[in-house]
């Protein structure tokens, strides 16, 4: 049931709509029956209920230049308007839905509706469910997500590298800070001594703060070497790392497979030509089924007038019998007499043309699906091709950066050795015998305070780096949850083609099931769907597609089943085969949460009481249900509206 909810009653204003000159006609939720006889205008109202609810399956009064419909419901009024302009019809207003496929395919069950007659014209019944779908979109946006996982994967594989990085830094910790708490011991030990000596030594304040300045110099100036050393050896190591993954990036890049330029857009004009023409012969299909029916009803129309007029007339059932089998009627277009039968060739003519035109809809269905996977792959390398090279043009921006870098850190770790010979130079100058004791033991000491500086800045950096490795691996988790979301994002998208397919097998079987038990068909047991794959060429190569298999099971009076096929079914048969499918798909694709409307016509094919029953069980899933019936079938549905003329 439509868990759309709208207020009670609705009403529909109707001008110029198919034979209908002008109309206003109340609706109550439910069931509301249009009872007459054929050419009775009651296909007109339906179409003209399409019409304000968005659909272009409509037809004017062929002797009016404009038509328009309005719908009032849910307290808001809906209008449609159609104009004849230069031999085509264009629409206008603001109709109730934007997009009206959905609705067209399987809440607008007329006698030509491509999903009720798919089972009768052997349709591709896959193609007609998923139609609604658009897998391009799909696939783009799985495209989409496919790289932001692989951009979180990668996130956690650096973090992974971090990881395995920490224990040997942890253990370098340890390593420097025993040294600085060794160093530290042995240059308190060696600082004793110095004072000790400087005890015994008597040298001049002057001379004594020149060299201590010097000797305060070069430890400066070393850790000044020691510290672009470290960055150089930074620097190299990254230089050694991109000029790697560069290499990589070009290695893949070459592994892609040449497009041929232009291959895209050939490809995209193909698609729209096809797409272009599918809808001309789309339209065709609908103008044809729209003549076939007109022209059944009229000819029915026409022999029961013929029949009725002879009938009532004075000569009785003698000049009845005599007049009948010439078999003549008037035609209704040019109004000369014809055989009924040369009629009735030139409408299954029609149908021939008909099914012609379906047949060559689902080669270019098939043709349009297979230049959709090139179009997708030629898609995939293109921003394969597109990110490598991006990514290749900034290895090598940082590569270059990096040189530059290197070589200004060599040119800089040149100077500063230079200065160091020439510090260490004065300070032998200012040496003396006298106190070369104590002058080595400066120099020792000034190395060891160099040494302890050294390992310090050393011991700061790796310290820096478990800080900012442990920091980093707080965000593994989180990194684990988004990648989960995204995967599971990802399988949603892949599964939604394959589980709206399961929904409407598994809808079709079970209201078919309980159907074909409600109406009773003596030996038929059971018409089901099933979903199978076949191997399918699309270009060069074969790729597996999904399809739907109707089978249709019977029953002997011994009890005996066996399978058989749809063109043993009976019209009956197929009429509430093909009902059920248009059902599947209302109640796969959710039609009833944005549709509030189902109409049907076009049952003469079913009996009375079945066609009663029918309309109550397909009632239960819309709100509001329109069934256009003959008097004799209408007066056994139980309605919550019934109308006999308008």
């Amino acid at each position: 049931m439509s868990t759309k909810q709208t207020e009670p009653g609705s009403r529909i204003s109707v001008r110029n709509i198919g034979g209908i000159d002008e109309a206003d006609v109340d609706f109550e939720p439910g069931v509301t029956v249009l009872a007459g006889r054929n050419a009775t205008n009651r296909t007109s109202l339906l179409q003209a209920i399409m019409a304000a609810l968005g659909s272009d399956n409509v037809s004017m009064k062929g002797d009016a230049e404009e038509a328009r419909v309005e719908l009032a419901i849910g307290g808001e009024t809906y209008t449609r308007t159609l104009q004849r302009r230069n031999g085509t019809i264009q629409t206008g207003g603001d109709p109730y839905l934007d997009d009206p496929t959905v609705a067209d395919l399987f809440a607008f069950l007329l006698e030509s509706n491509e999903a009720r007659r798919a089972v009768v014209t052997d349709a591709d019944l896959r193609d007609l469910i998923m139609r609604p779908v658009d897998t391009d979109e799909i696939q783009a946006e799985i495209d989409r997500l496919v790289e932001k996982r692989q951009e979180l994967s990668e996130e956690i594989d650096e973090l992974d590298s971090l990881k395995d990085r920490l224990p040997s830094l942890e253990e370098k910790r340890t390593r420097l800070r025993n040294q600085i708490e060794e160093t530290t011991s042995e240059l308190e030990a060696l600082e004793e001594q110095i004072e000790s000596k400087d005890a015994d030594v008597e040298q001049s304040r002057e001379e004594q703060a020149e060299l201590e300045a010097k000797l305060e110099e070069l430890r400066e100036t070393r850790s000044d070497l020691e510290d672009v050393r470290y960055e150089l050896e930074t620097e190299e190591d990254s230089l050694q790392s991109l000029r790697s993954e560069k290499q990589d990036v070009e290695a893949e890049y070459d592994e892609l497979p040449e497009t041929p330029a232009g291959d895209l857009e050939e490809i995209e004009s193909r698609i729209d030509t096809l797409r272009t023409r599918k809808q001309g012969l789309e339209s065709e299909l609908n103008e044809l089924q729209s003549v076939i029916g007109f022209n059944q009803e009229m000819l029915e129309e026409s022999g029961d007038e013929v029949s009725d007029a002879l009938r009532d007339g004075d000569g009785g059932a003698g000049v009845t019998d005599e007049l009948l089998p010439d078999d003549s009627v008037t035609c209704w277009t040019c109004g000369s007499e014809v055989d009924a039968a040369q009629i009735e060739s030139t409408i299954e003519k029609l149908r021939s043309l008909s099914q012609e035109t379906v047949s060559e809809i689902n080669d270019i269905d098939d043709e349009l699906e297979e230049l959709k996977g090139k179009r997708r792959d030629r898609k995939d390398q293109q921003r394969q091709r597109e990110r490598l090279d991006r990514r290749k043009r900034e290895l090598e921006d940082e590569i270059e950066e990096t040189e530059v870098r290197i070589e200004r850190l060599s040119e800089r770790r040149e100077e500063l050795r230079d200065e160091i010979e020439s510090v260490e130079a004065e300070i032998e100058e200012l040496e003396d015998d006298s106190y070369e004791e104590v002058l080595d033991l400066h120099k020792e000491a000034n190395q060891l305070e160099y040494d302890l500086g050294t390992l310090e800045n050393d011991l700061e950096r790796v310290e820096d780096n478990i800080e900012t490795i442990e920091a980093r691996l707080e965000e593994e988790t989180e990194l684990e949850t988004r990648k989960e979301a995204v995967s599971e994002e990802i399988q949603e998208l892949r599964t939604k083609i394959e589980r709206i397919e399961g929904q409407a097998i598994e809808a079709f079987n079970e209201h078919m099931e309980t159907v074909l038990d409600l109406l009773e068909y003596d030996n038929l047991a059971r018409i089901w769907l099933e979903r199978t794959e076949k191997q399918v060429r699309e270009g060069r190569r074969k790729v597996t597609k999904s399809v739907f298999d109707l089978h249709i099971i019977r029953q002997t009076e011994s009890g005996t089943t066996y399978e058989d096929t749809v063109d043993h079914l009976s019209e009956s048969e197929r009429e509430v085969t093909g009902l059920i499918f248009a059902l599947a798909g209302y109640l796969a694709h959710e039609v009833y949460e944005t549709v509030p409307f189902m109409v049907l016509d076009s049952l003469e094919a079913i009996d009375a009481n079945r066609i009663a029953t029918l309309v109550e069980y397909v009632a239960e899933h819309s709100e509001y249900l329109v069934v256009a019936l003959l008097p004799e079938d209408a007066a056994n549905v139980e309605a919550d509206r019934r109308i006999e003329s308008f």
